[in-house]
């Protein structure tokens, strides 16, 4: 093949050396703008996965990289006067321009033709550089790429350009460990990433939000100003060592981040006069950047590399490898780019936690990209986490151990939970005229027994026309009561577990079919009228709904508090208000559902009013040693709708009126949403709700695993974690995950005891039998 490269970065230069060692047949031209010896960066990191990866792919420079490297296992941050270390974590470090001259004597050596100080203004300029000939053109120009910009309407590229400010700066102060500082001040609050990259120098990033760079007159600033600033506010920790900028060419020292994703990664170019027509495929941040805090952009380029060079030498097909490649790789730069983004929020954010202690500021950075999880860190560094786990333990009012943070109590108003499990509201569709029965009883019984330390009930509806469907149960008459109170009686006398009453209306998402007789679909008899805030069907298909007048909110607001007081006389423990997924309270604070003009509609303090007054009146006649929490949908996933940002105000507002905890879900409130699913995706808005108002939170969303809960509780993300689907497969998932961790204290009825000590021996034995294995037995 004949390929031309554009870029001569760390992508550029280990895809040529990997393709000339695979054939040495190849033609390989690489056309770099800058130098040899020109290097904006500083240093490079690597994970001893990352390693692994390169030393199959080529020995020879591998063992030159590795010389070269500086090496260390520990994470200090610095924190409030405080230095919290946690150990484990293998990474390394190599000068960026050591790299490159690694690489490019490499590939020199393997006959690849390097071309430095040469400028490409454009693919087009091949042609007149004898290379219009080529079989394929390597776009590994950065994030800036000229071939993505020329190309854009094959590539479809979606670049995000983040508001946080961050300079790249050396020093020759050397840090023996991965180090962050955080510095809070009259402007703001600055952090750092540092890390020693050889023997001499380390590299030295200072990056703050926006308003606080502003607000230090960083706007302002040039270079000598810039290193000037950062070296008198972080003196302290450079012990006289100066810093230094190799970015003299940049008009201004201060960087912004750029998320680089494209739809398509490769194309062909329409045939020439002669008939010639090269692909085009990029590679490393012309294809994907990841934010710098994870320290993977090189990682993911040189990975690129090693997968497009494997797939274009095993088969004979360019654009059958270039499909393959971009299979691959762009899976694992979603993987990595998710995990990337967490990181980049938290650090764009990380004013929003100053407020922590010391301990769990750390343990909230170390697991912020959730890459690193609460087991994980228990492998890295057991001492570190028991740690962590004990001042959890005693934050928490437990003296003396150190717990998985799961099993902490946790107390609101009156109400003191056993622990931090919480099984999720979930609709059964099972009630007749709204009146729960056998299966309710043993659905809540059961999950209840089960070791959750709270179980909520599914939205329970204020009146007949206030349900979903049919099947949904309520509370209106005297019957519910008894029935309601059939179940309360049970979760009290028989287990340890606290229970609590969702109220809810369906409004113009109501008088719909039962999910398995067609679900979302208008019932084909005996409907009954809906309403919503204004005349606006929630989708196609959907029922129009009458709009409210104000004698119908007296009304319901009337309906809500009979069910509160309903409630209260059935012995529940706590109440929830259901103010999410698009149903009738959900539908006011949402535009995408109120269109009002009267004090109802309009603003979001309009479009609160009636929740709020719905609120105010519940828990007016809610005992006031029980408390009520709140659920909101946090994000439309829909333009113009709800955000995390109005979603704070929403929980703020809630909170000032009297809820106790906020419950954090998110969607289902228009047919048009999209949302971004992955592990826990709805963690981040219970983060930024609770650490900006100051409330507790419940998490819920996809958080499936005892791990998760642990970090999302131990990092303050959440007080609370909201399980659902994993309850339905396992009602007694609390206590089987209470056995995995070894933790023997939680509660478990006395009737299954000898069925504890059987699972809790069988789990010792797997783990031994486990170990064994690992040390090379049979």
């Amino acid at each position: 093949m004949k390929i031309a490269c554009i870029g001569g970065g760390p992508a550029g230069l280990y895809f040529a050396l990997l393709m000339k060692k695979a054939d040495p047949r190849h033609q390989f031209t690489v056309l770099e703008r800058n130098r040899p010896d020109d290097t904006f960066g500083w240093g490079v990191v690597f994970s001893d996965q990352t390693l692994g990866n390169l030393r199959a792919a080529d020995e020879e420079s591998y063992r030159r990289i590795t010389e070269s490297f500086a090496h260390w296992d520990d994470i200090d941050v610095h924190f409030k006067g405080r230095t919290i270390t946690s150990g484990g974590h293998g990474f390394s470090g190599i000068a960026r321009k050591q790299l490159l001259h690694i690489l490019q004597e490499r590939a020199a050596g393997l006959g690849v033709d390097l071309r430095f100080a040469t400028e490409i203004p454009s693919p087009n300029s091949l042609m007149e550089m004898g290379l219009g000939d080529a079989d394929l053109v390597v776009a590994a120009d950065g994030v800036n790429s000229v071939t993505r910009r020329t190309y854009a309407g094959h590539f479809r590229p979606d670049l995000d350009v983040r508001t946080a400010r961050f300079v790249w700066l050396g020093t020759t102060k050397r840090f023996d460990a991965f180090t962050f500082i955080v510095v809070q001040n009259e402007w703001g609050v600055f952090q750092v990433h540092a890390y020693r990259f050889d023997e001499r120098q380390s590299a030295f990033i200072v990056e703050c939000d926006e308003a606080s760079w502003r607000a230090a007159g960083c706007d302002r600033m040039g270079h000598a100003e810039t290193i000037a600033f950062c070296e008198r506010m972080f003196a302290p920790w450079l012990d006289g060592h100066p810093l230094m900028s190799n970015a003299a060419h940049l008009a201004s020292p201060w960087l912004t981040f750029t998320r680089v994703v494209n739809e398509r990664w490769h194309f062909r170019l329409p045939p020439d006069e002669t008939g010639r027509a090269p692909h085009v495929v990029l590679v490393g941040d012309a294809a994907h950047t990841a934010h710098f805090s994870i320290g993977s952009g090189t990682k993911l380029a040189m990975e690129d590399a090693i997968v497009l060079a494997r797939e274009l030498n095993a088969r004979a097909c360019i654009g059958e490898a270039l499909d393959a490649y971009e299979a691959e790789r762009k899976l694992d730069a979603v993987r990595l780019q998710n995990a990337a983004r967490n990181s980049m929020e938290w650090f764009e954010n990380v004013r929003r936690y100053v407020l922590l202690e010391p301990e769990q500021f750390a343990y909230s950075l170390l697991t912020r990209s959730q890459r690193v999880s609460h087991e994980n860190l228990r492998l890295r560094d057991d001492a570190y986490l028991s740690g962590v786990e004990r001042w959890f333990a005693a934050r928490s009012g437990v003296e003396g151990d150190a717990r998985p943070p799961m099993f902490t109590p946790f107390r609101l108003r009156g109400l003191e939970l056993a622990n931090r499990v919480v099984v999720s509201p979930m609709d059964m569709y099972s009630a007749v005229d709204g009146t729960p029965n056998d299966f309710h009883l043993v659905h809540l019984g059961a999950r209840a027994l089960g070791g959750a330390g709270l179980v909520f009930t599914e939205m329970v509806c204020v009146s007949p026309d206030g349900r979903i469907t049919p099947g949904c149960t309520g509370m209106w008459a005297p019957e519910h009561v008894d029935a309601w109170r059939r179940v309360v009686e049970f979760v009290h006398r028989w287990t340890p577990a606290k229970i609590c009453l969702q109220l809810g209306h369906s409004g113009r998402k109501g008088s719909v079919c039962c999910p398995w007789e067609g679900g979302d679909v208008p019932l084909p008899e005996n409907n009954w009228e809906v309403m919503g805030p204004s005349p606006l069907p929630h989708g196609d298909g959907w029922a129009m709904p009458r709009e409210m007048t104000r004698a119908d909110m007296e009304r319901i607001i009337a309906e809500f508090v009979r069910a509160a007081e309903m409630g209260g006389a059935c012995g529940f423990d706590m109440l929830e208000l259901h103010c999410a997924h698009g149903y009738l309270l959900s539908s006011f604070i949402t535009p995408l559902a109120n269109r009002r003009t009267d004090e109802y509609g309009g603003s979001l303090e309009n479009r609160l009013r009636f929740p709020l007054e719905v609120f105010r009146a519940m828990r007016a006649v809610w005992p006031e040693e029980r408390p009520i929490s709140v659920r909101i949908s946090a994000t439309d996933w829909v333009e113009g709708g709800i955000d995390g940002g109005e979603s704070v105000e929403i929980a703020r507002a809630f909170a000032e009126a009297g809820a106790d905890a906020i419950h954090v879900s998110t969607g289902q409130t228009s047919p048009d949403a999209k949302p971004v699913y992955g592990r826990a995706y709805q963690t981040p808005f219970s983060d930024r709700i609770r650490n900006e108002v100051g409330v507790p939170t419940i998490a819920v969303g996809n958080i499936t695993e005892f791990d998760q809960v642990n970090a999302i509780v131990a990092a303050g993300r959440a007080d609370l974690c909201a399980l659902a689907r994993p309850h339905l497969a396992d009602a007694a998932w609390t206590l089987h995950a209470a056995a995995e961790q070894g933790w023997t204290e939680q509660w478990w009825p006395p009737q299954y005891l000898t069925g504890k000590q059987q699972l809790e021996r069988t789990l010792a034995r797997k783990a031994a039998q486990a170990a064994e294995l690992a040390g090379g037995g049979i």
